[in-house]
Parts: C-alpha cells; structure tokens; sequence
C-alpha cells in the first residue's frame, strides 16, 4: 500500500516538474504555455490568499452551498430513483421529465433559476443541486431495476412482504449503484456550483476564479481551480469513506481501490 502512494507523489511530482519547465521556458508548441505562472510563483500567492480572511470566506460560501445542494439531491434522487425503478407506473410519469432536463447544461438553466427563485443565493443552490441531482437518481434507477428477479421470488415466497423485500433484497443489491452515483454526483455538484457562483454569485471560489480572470490575475486562476479541484476530491473521498461501510458485504468482490 506503501508503495501505491509513492508512486501516486512520484506522479504528482513529475507533472509539476513538466509544468515548470515549459512555463518556465515560455513553450508555445500546441499548447501555449507563456503567460502561465510557475509553481513556484503559484505557491506564492496561494501563501498570501491563506492569510486573508476573505478567501476562507469563499471556500466556506461553496462548501455551504454544495452541503446543502448535495443533501436535497441525495434525498430526492434516492428516493424518486426507488420510485421509478420499483414502479412502473411511477418511471412513466417521471421518465420524460428527467430525459428532457437532464441533457441541459447547468449554465443554461441559471436565468431561469434566477427568475423562479427569490434570491441569487437560492438559485445556486438550485444550479448545484441539478448537477447532482441526475447521477444520483439515474444509478439509483439502474440498480433497483437490475435487482435479481429470483431474489425477489425467493424472498416473496418466504413470506416477505413489500416494504421487507424493498429494505433487505432491493436496496443492498442497488447500493453498489446508488454509492457510484453519489460519488458522480458530487463531481458533477461542483461543476455546476461553480457555473453558478461564476454568474450569479458575490462569494465562492468560482466567483473568486472568475474574478481573478476578469483581473488578469493569472496565479490566482490557477490557484482557485487547484482549490476547486481540492474540494472536489475531499468531499468525494468523504462520500466513499461515509458509503463503504454500506458496502461491506462485498468483501473481496470489490475491484481496485480508489
């Protein structure tokens, strides 16, 4: 396991290299990397955003936003997706709704969002939520349909009734799915928080990405997708970490670790 991560820090290690060097050589081959900051200099600044009390403040902003969007869609998108995949007649009615909205882009619903909803604030969480609101309920509806029928029959004929069958067959045969969804769901989150923030936001660390270009700030650029991407992973780590006791049952079955 040891060895895993130093091949991982090695990885790291060798792209920053590769990264300073062709920003520090100005190389313009397919990519152009001239007005690109260093390492080094990126580190610099990053160090002094550490010690302003505003940039916490953006990251607070966005990891609130996202704990609030990322609850709702896990609830709803669990819950519908149980719906859909158990009932016919429930997939029906919520089929086409889900396959005409899902496809749009999360920056094309933010007029309307804002429109609809009675603060900026709102309508970003609204924005985040959609992000991770269709991973999660799509997984879900893929691993509730994909029960085993004989578990079902079996169980049925044991004397199982509905709500037990849903509890014990339905749901720990779906949670490999429905783990994979939230994990998706999270990532996607992040890309449509930003989205929002970028827009419609006065904190966050997509709205202070988004400034620092409108500035012509280039190391803090860089410095708040390395931020985003950070985040991003953390609270996708802290999804695995919180669903793998759900898991547990697999044991070995279980393909290479994360």
């Amino acid at each position: 396991m040891g060895g895993r991560y130093l091949l991982r820090l090695a990885s790291v290690a060798a792209g920053l290299a590769a990264w300073q060097f062709l920003s520090s050589r100005g190389v313009d081959v397919v990519l152009n990397f001239q007005n690109i900051p260093e390492p080094l200099q990126i580190w610099r600044v990053l160090v002094q955003l550490l010690d302003e009390r505003l940039f916490y403040v953006d990251v607070a902003y966005s990891l609130c936003r996202i704990g609030a969007a990322y609850l709702l869609a896990t609830g709803l998108g669990i819950g519908l997706g149980v719906l859909m995949g158990r009932f016919r007649l429930a997939q029906d009615i919520l089929t086409p709704y889900v396959e005409i909205v899902r496809p749009i882009p999360a920056v094309a619903c933010i007029p309307l969002a804002i429109l609809m909803l009675p603060t900026e604030e709102s309508s970003i969480v609204f924005i985040t939520f959609l992000g991770a609101f269709f991973p999660i309920l799509i997984n879900t509806v893929i691993g509730v349909g994909q029960t085993p029928k004989n578990l079902v029959q079996a169980a049925r004929a044991l004397g199982a009734r509905d709500a037990a069958i849903l509890w014990h067959v339905v749901l720990p045969s779906a949670l490999p799915a429905i783990t994979a969804g939230l994990s998706v769901g999270m990532g996607v989150a992040w890309f449509s928080l930003l989205a929002g923030e970028m827009i419609s936001g006065q904190y966050g660390i997509g709205y202070f990405t988004w400034n620092a270009y409108s500035l012509v700030e280039y190391p803090q650029i860089i410095v708040g997708m390395l931020c985003i991407g950070a985040l991003g992973t953390l609270t996708t780590h802290l999804v695995r970490l919180a669903t793998r006791p759900l898991l547990r049952w697999q044991g070995d079955k279980v393909g290479v670790a994360p």
